[in-house]
């Protein structure tokens, strides 16, 4: 069984305790990494402040910078197979998925590169006695809590833009599923940044990951994950004040409008719920139809759940297992007390006969005050619900306390826009789901969160503004 490593001020090191990382497709251990505790943690923070007070990062012409992270996409590339294979084994998604997040990790880099040099502050005129500008300064060490469902992409989202603006960079990453990002780690090493710039530890949450928000250099967090965890590290960064961006979890709804086109719609189904086993913050969760059309498409889209290809990740199946035992029975749970509650279950809800950790793609009629309607799954089950009027479909949509994506599906144009603009959520799809990519910045609103990541706003999230005035004259 191999055995994988933190990175800690430029080495790979080992620890005394390992943690042992599940293959989900199989229900059987894959691998060991190396368990960080509070010293290996302390090392990190120390190695990533050197970097930060010595200048080697933060101080170089940026137009440096830009090449690191080029050299750093090159290399993702060159592991993306090797890297991919992994993904699959100790996440559970398909081959494909795992080698996109490879590559899409790259871009990220790439995308950054090209901000890195155009971090540009701006001349305030105050008269001819003064000249004042400002400056976009870099955070200092910035502390990243990573999730296990797209561990891969997710820490590239935060470390390229992180390290373009002149920050150093400590990783936690998940005790799930913490392989891939060694891989992803040992590329951006190639790339040539100062020691101390990036480390890598795969420790407990509750252990590591809490002493790392409180430590006393920590100047910045970024969390990725569920609900109550944000919560409890903004109620410990607050000690500090201690700046963060908060990307928590969704219950993002589609509202289908009568003059839909089915097609569409159900290609977006299938991604929108079923991609990754329905592991995603901003899946879609909720499909709200309108009356009309309510009993076409709740057809439809049973059949298409029926229809799904389900297996392990390397054969490249519609459904893949997800995460852990731990998880499957969760969603098992929350479908059984939607049934408790009243609602029905059109399709699936039940764990397939098969090794590993898969739930039946499902399909639920549920009502807005229903558990199953309110909180996150975060699992291959999509609720449906009927709607009369756009007042009613706006209402259910924003019914919930997250708002971090939505979408609507129609032909008409002038309803589409006007409906987009009545949703409560960071982002809006219009007939396609997850419409949009790197470049488009992504973040929610109440519960789901705050901050934004991905596309150009995502680098101001990495900097604050220092503002200098100069005095020319007594006079």
């Amino acid at each position: 069984m191999q055995h994988y490593l933190n990175y800690i001020d430029g080495q790979w090191r080992d620890a005394s305790r390992r943690l042992t990382v599940m293959n989900p497709g199989t229900g059987e251990p894959y691998a060991t990494i190396a368990q960080a505790g509070i010293e290996d943690a302390d090392l990190a923070m120390a190695a990533a402040r050197r970097c930060v007070d010595s200048g080697a990062l933060t101080e170089v012409r940026p137009a440096i910078r830009t090449g690191w992270l080029l050299k750093a996409a090159e290399a993702i590339r060159a592991i993306a197979d090797d890297g991919a294979l992994v993904a699959c084994r100790e996440n559970g998604k398909s081959l494909n998925d795992a080698r996109d997040e490879f590559l899409e990790a790259a871009r990220y880099f790439e995308y950054y590169a090209g901000m890195a040099d155009k971090i540009e502050g701006i001349s305030v005129p105050l008269g001819k006695d003064y000249v004042d500008f400002t400056q976009y300064v870099p955070f200092g060490v910035s502390v990243q809590i990573v999730p296990w469902n797209f561990p891969v992409s997710i820490c590239a989202r935060s470390l390229a833009p992180a390290l373009a603006a002149g920050n150093a960079v400590v990783i936690k990453s998940p005790e799930i599923s913490p392989l891939a990002m060694t891989l992803l780690v040992r590329a951006v090493e190639q790339a040539g940044f100062p020691q101390g710039a990036v480390n890598l530890l795969c420790g407990k949450g509750s252990e590591v990951g809490s002493h790392l928000v409180k430590h006393q250099d920590t100047n910045q967090i970024v969390f990725t994950g569920s609900v109550p965890t944000g919560q409890r590290i903004l109620r410990d960064s607050a000690e500090r004040a201690t700046p963060s961006v908060m990307e928590l979890g969704g219950k993002s709804a589609a509202i289908a409008l009568a003059d839909l086109d089915l097609d569409t719609l159900l290609a977006s189904v299938k991604v929108g719920i079923f991609f990754n086993a329905g592991q995603v913050c901003s899946a879609m969760s909720r499909l709200l139809v309108h009356r009309s059309r309510y009993d076409e498409v709740k057809a439809a889209v049973v059949a298409l759940a029926e229809g799904l290809s389900i297996g392990q990740g390397e054969g490249n199946p519609d459904l893949t297992p997800v995460v852990s035992a731990d998880q499957q029975q969760r969603v098992l749970a929350m479908v059984e007390q939607a049934r408790a509650e009243g609602a029905r279950v059109l399709t699936g809800g039940t764990a397939p006969d098969l090794s590993g950790y898969f739930v039946a793609p499902t399909v639920i009629e549920a009502t807005p005050d229903m558990t199953i309607a309110r909180e996150e799954v975060f699992g291959p089950v999509l609720v449906l619900m009927p709607f009369d009027d756009e007042d009613e479909a706006v209402a259910l949509a924003n019914g919930t306390d997250f708002g971090l994506v939505a979408g609507v599906f129609g032909e008409g144009l002038s309803q589409t826009l006007r409906l987009a603009n009545r949703l409560r959520g960071g982002q809006v799809f219009i007939n396609e789901w997850f419409a949009g990519g790197i470049e488009t910045p992504f973040g929610g609103v109440g519960l789901s969160g705050f901050g934004r990541e991905k596309g150009q706003e995502a680098i101001y999230s990495y900097v604050q503004t220092r503002n200098i005035g100069i005095r020319l004259s007594n006079r």
